[in-house]
């Protein structure tokens, strides 16, 4: 792999600036933010004054704390444009969620925060090794999904070369990468592992692409599968993160120096982490929810918002803002089996420690005589698809899930391809269980 760090010329002050520096800027646009929000939105003026607090409570970093939280459930309670801080002509786009377990959540963008977005984005970019003439494939899902426009209005900001490709047709997708020859490809971590099997399929040495970087994003992937896909395609794969109703991708990014937890863009976003249960702040380094709050948004401001994500906060390294930590899962997707709690990324872990085993998972939740039952259905590779040798898989993955998870799992190892396929988002839990 290419050394891609950057030079320091590369980058914006802000990113070497000190913690004082730092601090100081946030609390000024920290100060904004809160009255924008309580001045514009009828919700946080009611919440503020309800837990009886106003913005100008605010005399350092630390009495955020006093503020309430905004959750996923008040955008869909305001749907679609309730949140909305300014009018509704002065909002130039719209995305939203898929909406699946309800109401779509709704998110709204001024021309200046279309432009903060695009910076950040490309700042990610280049703090993956991306440079202004590169080439990059951004096959993200285009559309009211954050994803694909936010990666490429962010490469056009850098001065890229983008190639628009989104999701699906992954046929089309190998073609498009041996022909055009892209040094950086945007995608989902899971559906990077359908292309690479394309490859396969095709007879093409993935490792000899033209590709030096992936960008991953939407999901939650384990240093196990950076390894995975690294040894692959003979790049470097970096971590990106964002969730749509603080921004979309390009809230905090892996630089490709270190590639030790994502810096988060501290100029833009206030983090803290809490404990999920008693919504206490916790210290820098303990394990809990991530918390952001916006410092410069316009259109749809958050204070304080819970993004359920579990992680926990470190200092700076190749930046001098905070790193977060790879995201370990969700508070609200952890499963509960038997009183242990699992996340599917532990489960991802334990698959990619045996050798027979491709990848491609799935967890389905079922309930038999009163107990809650797992089941991971989990492809074997081509040269490990016999009988004995898929029973062999089935029993040491059982072995590594009790081992190190904890809870015993019943393995279904089937023939290659037969794991469902994702596009975009991998769906890594299905629950069967019958609704109480």
């Amino acid at each position: 792999m290419e050394n891609l760090a950057p030079r320091p010329g590369d980058l914006e002050p802000i990113e070497t600036a000190s913690r004082d520096e730092l601090s100081a800027l946030q609390l000024q646009r920290l100060q904004w933010s809160l009255n924008h929000s309580y001045e514009n939105v009828p919700l946080f003026k009611k919440r503020f004054d309800e837990k009886g607090v106003h913005p100008s409570d605010l005399k350092t970093l630390a009495d955020l704390s006093k503020f309430p939280f905004t959750t996923k459930s008040d955008l869909r309670d305001n749907y679609p444009f309730g949140l909305f801080a300014v009018p509704r002509d002065k909002i130039v786009r719209v995305h939203a969620s898929s909406g699946t377990t309800g109401k779509p959540t709704v998110v709204g963008y001024t021309a200046n925060d279309i432009d903060m977005w695009a910076g950040l984005v490309a700042r990610s970019i280049r703090a993956s090794g991306g440079r202004p003439g590169d080439i990059i494939h951004v096959a993200y899902g285009y559309g009211l999904f954050t994803g694909g426009l936010g990666a490429h209005y962010g490469a056009e900001k850098l001065g890229c070369t983008v190639v628009p490709v989104s999701g699906g047709m992954t046929e089309r997708q190998v073609t498009l990468i041996q022909d055009f020859k892209p040094r950086i490809i945007m995608v989902t971590p899971s559906y990077l592992l359908s292309i690479l099997d394309e490859f396969r399929r095709q007879g093409i040495d993935p490792r000899e692409t033209s590709l030096a970087t992936g960008i991953f994003g939407a999901e939650p992937w384990t240093n196990a599968m950076r390894s995975e896909i690294e040894d692959a395609f003979d790049m470097h794969a970096v971590d990106i993160y964002g969730l749509s109703e603080v921004l979309g991708p390009g809230v905090a990014n892996e630089c490709v120096e270190t590639k030790d937890g994502l810096h988060i863009w501290e100029d833009h976003f206030y983090p803290e982490i809490i404990d999920p249960v008693t919504g206490d702040v916790l210290p820098d380094g303990e394990i809990g929810e991530l918390v952001f709050t916006t410092l410069t948004k316009e259109g749809l401001p958050m204070v304080r918002y819970r993004t359920r994500d579990l992680t926990r906060l470190l200092p700076g390294t190749a930046r001098s803002m905070r790193r977060m930590e790879k995201i370990t899962g969700r508070s609200d997707d952890m499963i509960i089996l038997r009183g242990v709690n699992v996340f599917p990324t532990q489960i991802e872990e334990q698959i990619l420690k045996c050798v027979g085993l491709s990848p491609h998972f799935q967890i389905e939740l079922t309930r038999s005589d009163r107990l809650d039952v797992m089941t991971v259905h989990v492809e074997a590779l081509p040269n490990a698809a016999a009988d004995d040798a898929r029973q062999a898989s089935a029993k040491e993955l059982s072995y590594h899930i009790k081992s190190v998870v904890g809870v015993s799992a019943r393995i279904d190892v089937t023939e290659p391809g037969k794991v469902e396929r994702s596009a975009g988002k991998a769906k890594r839990v299905v629950d069967n269980r019958p609704k109480e």
